[in-house]
């Protein structure tokens, strides 16, 4: 499992725990995330601005 994280607020969206809150269980993968899904914590940056952390 990878982790990628916005460089606006440092959210780290992680595919081990996935996001509850944004309605995606634990073990969805990055590329099952919409591609117009934004960083729920600052809703500024998209799916496209995110780096991976290098997390698994």
């Amino acid at each position: 499992m990878a982790g990628y994280g916005c460089p606006g607020c440092g959210y780290v969206y992680d595919e081990a725990t996935g996001e509850p809150r944004e309605g995606f269980s634990a073990g969805t993968l990055w590329q099952q995330i919409p591609d117009d899904w934004t960083c729920p914590d600052c809703a500024v940056r998209e799916k496209l601005d995110f780096q991976p952390t290098g997390a698994n």
